[in-house]
């Protein structure tokens, strides 16, 4: 787990554009943050330089675990988990395979289920039983012999909230997270959103939309 993750005088620049600079903030644990501005202000940079994907071209992000800053693009991405535009989804694999191999890419501990935790059920020990219940809480349990191809827009982003909650990592990048959902869709991601935080977890969102959280927001 981490208590924070600040920020300090970051700048960005893509190709020949400065993006923002003297950018600075902090996110505590059980903290929210949401990223708002025009389309094209950086949003999405932002979050791809806070998960190692692309370098700053000035200031510092780290993340506080421990007591100690973790300052490393590759350290840093072990605590983070990521939501971003891309299904990342194989057509010809079923939601449970599909699923079952992102299982096995985070190797997350197989005692502990941030799904089973979500929906405040009791734990699971089996990665069958951990990927049933992130299924169940998304509501995709009735698509799980699907194969991908036939998911819909918000079905598959459904899917990949599932992801995120297999990952079992304390750090949430979420790239407008309630594209593609309906209403339904829209309040899945906010009570797992909350529920993240309410766990200690950290949320940095861009979004168009309120995370109607009272979170603390950083207009780019």
């Amino acid at each position: 787990m981490i208590s924070s993750l600040t920020a300090e005088k970051l700048a960005c620049v893509r190709g020949t554009r400065r993006l923002f600079a003297g950018l600075s903030f902090s996110v505590k644990a059980g903290q929210a943050l949401a990223l708002e501005g025009a389309n094209g202000a950086g949003k999405t940079s932002l979050l791809r330089l806070i998960a190692g994907f692309l370098p700053q071209a000035a200031g510092r992000v780290f993340v506080t675990a421990e007591g100690a800053e973790i300052a490393d693009a590759e350290e840093r991405g072990r605590f983070i988990g990521w939501l971003g535009h891309q299904d990342a989804l194989k057509a010809s694999f079923t939601v449970s395979e599909q699923l079952a191999f992102f299982d096995a890419l985070y190797d997350a501990p197989s005692a502990r289920s941030s799904a089973g935790a979500a929906a405040g059920t009791s734990p699971v020990t089996t990665g069958e039983e951990r990927r049933s219940a992130a299924l169940e809480q998304v509501g995709l349990a009735r698509q799980a012999e699907l194969p991908c191809r036939y998911l819909s827009a918000g079905q598959r982003r459904r899917l990949a909230l599932a992801r995120l909650l297999l990952s079992a990592r304390p750090l949430w990048l979420l790239d407008e997270p309630f594209a593609a959902l309906d209403s339904a869709g829209k309040g899945l991601v906010a009570r797992l959103i909350a529920l993240h935080c309410g766990q200690g977890g950290i949320v940095v969102a861009a979004t168009h939309e309120p995370l109607g959280l009272g979170n603390e927001s950083l207009k780019l």
